[in-house]
């Protein structure tokens, strides 16, 4: 739980520690950042305000599933997401630009156009990848020349989750320990796995009923079974770190699949319980544990929505897409 001194920390007090100055160097500029997909997971804050996570988490990325955005001086502030434009009064703009406050100067506005590779709101982490774009592309647009580990932190106060897309490949987030969250940061892991694949299946491209900020918050106050979790975490991350280090499918993916259904047990547990899953996201289940049992190497993951993530090696690769004729299959480490 945050402690007391934790609490007089806000957002704009770590901005204003990072950034070198406030004054545009350019009148537009656009960069990219990947959808990351968590093997160990993030759920969980003891720093609400400052998205300080209570445990590590470990993810891979997308490879170019993600986020390009452009960010352009304007008369006012502007959003359209895939050339639609965003109402004032949608979720997507209050929360965006909340956050572009935290880097404006008087007088200052912003047109952002977004254009994103994966569906949002469902679980798929769109927003991961759109808060560390809007990082990385403030950083050409003011000249900050800030590095990974700073970036990391800034993508963190826009969601939690961002702080892992700033680099590609393995990332592991580390907790920290420090009340102003200096050294909650993303860390790239030198492991390149050629032969790894994350396979998608959108079952549903929906919205989902509950966000994630509120869903960890609820399971956090009213799950009994959430006591258990930072030592679920304990347990698998490093399990999950030396399985990529060594590119050890049998250890990573049974790892891997019992975290996620240890957080998913957290929310259900829950008061109102949580239930992402659909009718769908178990039958999904129920067919990957009958292509184990079949010999075929294939584990499951999934984060806060319906949608199911499959983790293989390009060896079960055509087995897979017979199996499920709509997965989209990432390579993480294509050229």
């Amino acid at each position: 739980m945050p402690k007391e001194s934790d609490l007089t920390i806000d957002a704009q007090t770590i901005v204003n520690q990072i950034l070198p100055h406030r004054l545009p160097a350019h009148e537009s500029a656009e960069a990219f950042a990947p959808a990351n997909i968590a093997l160990c997971k993030y759920w969980g804050k003891r720093n609400e305000a400052l998205k300080l996570p209570l445990t590590g988490s470990l993810s891979v990325s997308l490879g170019q599933l993600g986020t390009r955005m452009r960010i352009s001086l304007d008369d006012r502030d502007r959003l359209s997401i895939n050339g639609t434009p965003q109402l004032a009064e949608s979720n997507a703009y209050k929360r965006l630009f909340a956050f572009l406050d935290l880097f404006r100067v008087s007088g200052t506005a912003f047109r952002v156009e977004s254009h994103n590779s994966i569906p949002m709101a469902a679980g798929l982490a769109s927003s991961a990848s759109a808060f560390a774009a809007t990082v990385n592309t403030l950083n050409q647009l003011y000249g900050w020349d800030l590095g990974d580990s700073q970036r990391s932190i800034l993508s963190r106060l826009g969601s939690g989750s961002a702080s892992r897309s700033i680099c590609p490949g393995f990332v592991e987030w580390q907790a920290g320990e420090r009340p102003d969250g200096m050294d909650s940061t993303a860390v790239a892991l030198e492991s390149v796995w050629p032969e790894f694949r994350v396979g998608i299946l959108t079952l549903s491209a929906a919205e989902k009923p509950v966000g994630s900020s509120e869903g960890m918050q609820r399971t956090l106050e009213t799950s009994m079974l959430f006591q258990s979790w930072p030592n679920q975490v304990a347990k698998d991350l490093p399990v999950i770190r030396e399985a990529v280090l060594q590119k050890d499918f049998k250890s990573l993916g049974p790892a891997a699949e019992q975290n996620a259904m240890a957080m998913h047990a957290t929310m259900i547990a829950a008061w109102p319980p949580i239930i992402y899953w659909q009718p769908e996201s178990v039958a999904t289940l129920r067919r990957v544990h009958g292509l184990r049992a079949d010999g075929v190497e294939v584990f499951a993951t999934m984060d806060a929505g319906p949608n199911v993530k499959l983790l293989f090696e390009a060896k079960t690769e055509n087995d897979l897409r017979q199996a499920f004729p709509d997965l989209k299959v990432i390579s993480p480490f294509a050229d």
